[in-house]
């Protein structure tokens, strides 16, 4: 049997998104998924209206980093239908017209160097177009970034972005224990450990709700800077690194352009 692209999209209040994104992703998908994360608005009840997708949904909001970990469980539960898994935020700002290409990515290179992490960039290259992103959230996705790349060997451009495929079979390396936005963080640090590739493309840079909150101090940059690095020493300590967890990790990222 063939298996399938599996798209997940992490949803908490997006009642006014939600309908027009899954319309364009279901031009392009194979099998949906939406993780609705406690929503308190309509987006329940319009999901329930949406044919052919599957729907988890969390009792109550737990946060960015637990609706990925139950997309991530629920693909490895079922990896017999599924071999490539996508991520895409559901707020408009990624372009579901990328999805094939990404997933034809993956499979040409499973037999041969397969890619465990397929990761958009919106700073790899400029687009038409592209939006200026919050100065605050540019500065702290620079330093972050860099940090990575300084002490986990890679070389990306964009440590944040929700746009990501992943091969299946190295999902369930990941152990993800953060639940919140810096879930990313634990990826790229647990990635390192277990010497993923990675490979960047670049996306277009779109921001349509600049204001949206991470949640309580995080929307304090300072504050939400030093969470991040809290969670980056943790992680590394947990997975016993000080720099680079490989003397070759400089040869796991690649990147490309479409």
């Amino acid at each position: 049997m063939n298996r399938k692209a599996l798209i997940a999209l992490p949803v908490f209040n997006e009642e006014r998104h939600v309908v027009d994104v899954l319309t364009e992703v279901k031009k392009y998908a194979e099998a949906i998924l939406v993780v609705n994360d406690g929503s308190s608005d309509g987006t329940a009840e319009i999901l329930n209206t949406v044919a052919g997708i599957t729907v988890i949904t969390h009792p109550e909001n737990q946060g960015y980093g637990a609706a990925l970990k139950s997309a991530f469980d629920y693909a490895v539960e079922h990896q017999d239908e599924y071999d490539v898994l996508v991520t895409i935020d559901c707020d408009g700002q990624h372009e579901p017209g990328l999805l094939p290409g990404l997933v034809q990515q993956m499979r040409d290179r499973f037999d041969k160097d397969p890619i465990d992490i397929l990761s958009g960039s919106r700073y790899l290259k400029s687009f038409n177009g592209d939006s200026i992103p919050p100065e605050d959230r540019r500065q702290i996705n620079v330093a972050v970034t860099n940090r990575i790349n300084e002490q986990l060997g890679f070389d990306i451009t964009d440590a944040f972005c929700g746009l990501k495929a992943y091969r299946v079979k190295a999902l369930s390396q990941f152990n993800v224990t953060d639940l919140g936005y810096a879930m990313p963080l634990q990826l790229w640090v647990q990635a390192a450990a277990h010497a993923m590739k990675i490979v960047e493309f670049a996306v277009p840079l779109v921001y349509l709700e600049e204001e949206r909150s991470f949640g309580g101090s995080l929307d304090d940059a300072i504050k939400r800077k030093a969470y991040y690095d809290e969670v980056l020493d943790r992680e590394m300590q947990a997975a016993g690194m000080t720099c680079c967890a490989s003397e070759n990790c400089n040869d796991r990222t690649d990147s490309y352009s479409e």
